[in-house]
């Protein structure tokens, strides 16, 4: 009897690079093999709704993408500017205030309070976080995390917008699947927006204003600018968040400045994987729905957070996605010696 040896071989699955956006693509087996992630991620997104009927699994799809908004504005933010900004609890709070105060003051409609609300919302984010764009790391970040606490506590204090007992009795959507689609809709289109942003010529400035501002100045380009218009971008997605979060309850109030909207998106970067993109969008769709798993622990879930992202920065730093890409075009098999 002969035992016969085996080894593993790694077989690269990969087309051949031509540039950044240009691939070497000569039959429609590659298109597919270039598309297929695409489609997967594409067409999941728009099974989801029709798979979970149950009216509060169809809330944690909604939270689901309201995280993956606020963890791409984060990624994009951090790991292609370089500002490590924790302000997603501002842009859902003014968001969420400013939607909820046209329609209680205004009678205005969520078709016209979701736009204004974003616009309005990322202008106003980027008018207050703008003094301290010349702050770099743990400064800006610290700073960006006391604006909601602040907010949260102004309001409150004066009363204002309703004081502790919000705006309540606003406008809801038609029906559970105008907000389900909306929602899920706007996640793909920013997902591959900013995908896209990321390799145009406003990109390349803003990744090397991060490797190296000083050499970005040095070559009369407006640092500031640049950053300011990072921030106003990356806030027309987390108030777009806030504005819709208004409507799908029909409520606003001053827990839409608490700090979950500030930590989660971070933890979904961490595990989905920085720097991707679409890999916040991953991570969203696998903590929020954990998270709810664990509300019956209550506080005590914040415990499987911190161990989840240690296990993730320890063993996994380059998140999931990466992974998960890593294999796809490279995969192993055994072969006879």
């Amino acid at each position: 009897m002969t035992i016969r040896a085996r080894r593993k071989e790694r077989l690269d699955r990969g087309i051949k690079v031509r540039a950044t956006s240009i691939y070497g693509v000569s039959s429609l087996k590659e298109i597919f093999y270039l598309m297929a992630p695409w489609q997967i991620l594409i067409l999941g997104l728009l099974i989801i709704p029709l798979v979970l009927p149950s009216m509060y699994w169809q809330r944690v799809i909604c939270m689901m993408c309201i995280f993956a908004l606020l963890g791409i504005a984060f990624d994009f933010l951090a790991n292609f500017v370089g500002i490590v900004c924790l302000g997603g609890a501002l842009f859902i709070g003014f968001g969420g205030y400013i939607a909820g105060s046209l329609n209680s003051s205004f009678g205005l409609s969520p078709a016209l309070t979701i736009p204004i609300a974003s616009i309005g919302g990322a202008a106003i984010t980027t008018l207050i976080l703008l003094p301290c764009l010349p702050l770099r790391g743990i400064y800006f970040a610290t700073v960006s995390l006391m604006y909601p606490l602040m907010m949260a506590r102004i309001i409150e204090a004066l009363g204002i917008f309703g004081g502790t007992d919000g705006l309540p009795s606003l406008a809801t959507y038609p029906n559970i699947w105008v907000d389900q689609y909306l929602i899920i809709g706007i996640v793909l289109i920013s997902t591959l927006a900013f995908r896209r942003l990321v390799n145009e010529d406003v990109g390349v400035v803003l990744r090397s204003i991060k490797d190296n501002d000083q050499a970005v100045r040095a070559s009369a380009i407006n640092v500031t600018f640049f950053k300011a218009l990072a921030v106003f971008i990356a806030s027309i997605i987390g108030c777009f968040a806030g504005a819709y979060l208004t409507h799908l309850y029909g409520w606003v109030g001053i827990s839409l400045f608490a700090l979950d909207f500030s930590i989660l998106p971070i933890a979904a970067a961490v595990v989905g994987g920085r720097g991707t993109i679409v890999g916040p969008v991953l991570g969203a769709f696998i903590l929020t729905p954990v998270s709810e798993s664990l509300r019956a622990f209550g506080t005590l879930r914040i415990v499987f957070y911190c161990l989840i992202m240690a296990g993730f920065i320890v063993f996994m730093p380059e998140g999931l996605i990466k992974y998960f890409q890593r294999k796809y075009h490279q995969f192993e098999h055994w072969i006879e010696v």
